[in-house]
């Protein structure tokens, strides 16, 4: 009896503990835990898929790399290192590419949460309506299961046990390049359905210093959905109306000019995308998402789910290799090929292609000559005909002189005697413009070409151009370097006045081209056309070096045609007169 007395009092007491414990420790912790996961949800819902909240006060990147537990990235192409909390893909470093020409330093392309110009992208899950409440979100802590370093040859397993009885269990991957693989396996221990949605996201703090802000390039949030591209320049994404797009294959990311971070749903499952401004103070957030349609997890089933995160440089045949052996729909659109892709995008594969083939140093240098000389060769009929009509109406030039003064007052007289003249000597007086209007297809190419392709960023071309995609560094101020001083820094002479060396070679061939063509009958536009040449040189100085190259290049060479076929024609070029009137002065300096 004294047994069973003691055995009633023992169970008691452990029961009071157990309410008390209950009610003072395990209740309070419960109602914070539902709290926490609450608002989260109440987020996540606000903003398809994913946390809003942003450290307030930006600190240095180290300190905010050294402030969560990480796993170190080491691959061929980049560097860096990945956070356990959210899986934040947050410090990336491209091995492959330097700053600049003169700092050897891989590029920078991630910045991690709480610095500046934070930059990250990050995957987790979204619970739906009905639970369940706890699953790995933005700010949940992965444990490391197996590995502790990801390369291409180890991969990394975290896990994750939530306390509604799901357990995730996530294989990290990389490759030779830019693509991180993430696979998760999904199990509900639990005794109640879960219904739950997989989601990533891309998250830019303010824009990012080295924006080009160019009208030619798209920089900012860009998603692919269903096949339709959609983009948003920074300052025209509307905190107040976000956009959304939905359907079946696709991606979603915030692109530079050359590099890009961009998260990948299964392209066989629906999803949602969302570009949306985040207004706080300071520096507005920029954010691109998906979540994908909920699935259903009933009690003791497992299921594995995909995404991946590419985080690099947007390299043609890389981004084309990843649409073609990974599925991933037209992931080659990263690269802003603008709406005449169709000149683009051949433009570009001759280009490569040609740089290939001379190879070096200057292969691509070499690609624009060699390219500018196809083109001219494919068009030369045209061209030649219309030179050969130039150099006809050169030729009447004294006969239209002749009408001009013989029907001095009567302007109609004129146009109806010139035009007369026109037809008996079967001349076109546009035919001039017909060279003009076939360089403005293969100009917009290369020009789109140069500027938005990371290929021919840091190409050198023989002499003191170290980058085609940048201007001619040069600048006549100081003679071209000749003198100790450096005028870039002057508003003016440094501004929009800074012409280098090719800029002026290109002025000199527009010079001697238009010196080759009939002048105009009006003084005004002749003397307008005489400007040109100067006001060309100007608008074209700040341009990528190729591009002037190309120009002044594609000028030479129609300098050198229009010269043989009007000496054919019997014409006398200016050309011929420069040279008489030295040659005359020198035979009368010997006399």
């Amino acid at each position: 009896m004294g047994d069973n007395k003691n055995m009633i009092i023992a169970i008691a007491i452990a029961i009071g503990v157990m309410f008390i414990y209950q009610f003072l420790v395990l209740e309070p912790a419960a109602r914070r835990q539902r709290a926490e996961l609450e608002a989260q949800q109440a987020e996540i819902a606000a903003t398809g898929g994913v946390d809003t909240t942003v450290s307030e006060v930006a600190v240095d990147r180290d300190t905010a790399l050294a402030s969560e537990t990480r796993i170190e990235i080491d691959a061929p192409s980049v560097a860096g290192s990945f956070s356990l909390t959210g899986t934040r893909f947050d410090d990336l470093r491209l091995l492959r590419h330097r700053t600049t020409i003169e700092d050897d330093s891989p590029v920078v392309l991630l910045n991690p949460r709480g610095s500046e110009h934070a930059y990250f992208a990050d995957d987790g899950w979204a619970a739906g309506a009905n639970g369940p409440r706890d699953v790995p979100g933005a700010t949940t802590t992965w444990t490391l299961a197996e590995g502790n370093r990801l390369t291409p040859d180890t991969p990394v397993v975290l896990e994750y046990a939530g306390s509604d009885g799901l357990t995730f269990r996530r294989r990290i991957e990389i490759d030779e390049n830019y693509m991180f693989t993430v696979t998760d396996t999904v199990t509900n221990t639990g005794s109640a359905a879960a219904t739950l949605s997989r989601y990533g996201r891309v998250r830019q703090l303010g824009e990012p210093p080295d924006l080009s802000n160019f009208f030619i390039l798209h920089e900012g949030p860009i998603a692919m959905v269903g096949g339709s591209l959609t983009d948003r320049k920074y300052d025209n994404v509307d905190a107040d109306d976000p956009v959304e797009r939905d359907g079946v294959g696709g991606w979603v990311g915030i692109t530079g000019k050359y590099w890009m971070t961009a998260v990948i749903p299964d392209q066989s499952v629906e999803f949602e995308a969302t570009i949306q401004r985040i207004e706080r103070q300071g520096d507005d957030v920029f954010q691109t998402s998906y979540q994908t349609q909920p699935l259903e997890l009933a009690p003791g089933e497992t299921t594995t789910s995909q995404s991946r995160v590419f985080a690099g440089a947007k390299r043609a045949d890389v981004l084309q290799a990843y649409e073609e052996d990974l599925g991933i729909q037209r992931f080659d659109m990263a690269i802003d090929w603008g709406m005449f892709w169709f000149l683009t995008r051949p433009y570009f594969w001759l280009l490569h292609t040609l740089a290939g083939v001379f190879g070096g140093a200057y292969g691509f240098g070499f690609a624009i000559l060699a390219v500018t000389v196809l083109v001219k060769l494919l068009f030369f009929p045209i061209a030649n005909r219309a030179y050969v009509s130039m150099a006809k109406m050169k030729n009447l030039q004294p006969k239209m002189t002749e009408i001009r003064e013989r029907h001095a007052d009567d302007k109609q007289k004129q146009q109806q005697e010139i035009i007369a003249l026109y037809q008996r000597e079967k001349v076109n007086p546009l035919a001039g413009c017909l060279p003009i209007l076939l360089q403005i297809p293969v100009f917009y190419a290369l020009y789109k070409t140069i500027f938005v392709t990371l290929e021919l960023r840091h190409q050198p071309f023989p002499g003191w151009i170290q980058d085609l995609s940048a201007p001619d560094p040069t600048n006549m101020w100081n003679l071209f370097g000749a003198l100790p001083f450096d005028p870039s820094g002057w508003p003016v002479l440094g501004g929009f006045l800074a012409i280098g060396a090719w800029p002026l070679i290109m002025g000199v061939t527009m010079w001697a081209q238009q010196a080759l063509n009939p002048p105009p009958p009006d003084k005004m536009q002749a003397r307008i056309f005489a400007f040109m040449p100067i006001m060309f040189t100007i608008i074209l100085a700040p341009f990528a070096a190729g591009l002037v190259i190309y120009w002044a290049w594609n000028n030479f060479l129609s300098v050198l045609q229009q010269y043989i076929i009007m000496r054919r024609q019997g014409v006398e070029t200016q050309f011929d007169k420069l040279v008489k009137r030295l040659t005359g002065g020198a035979k009368e300096s010997e006399s």
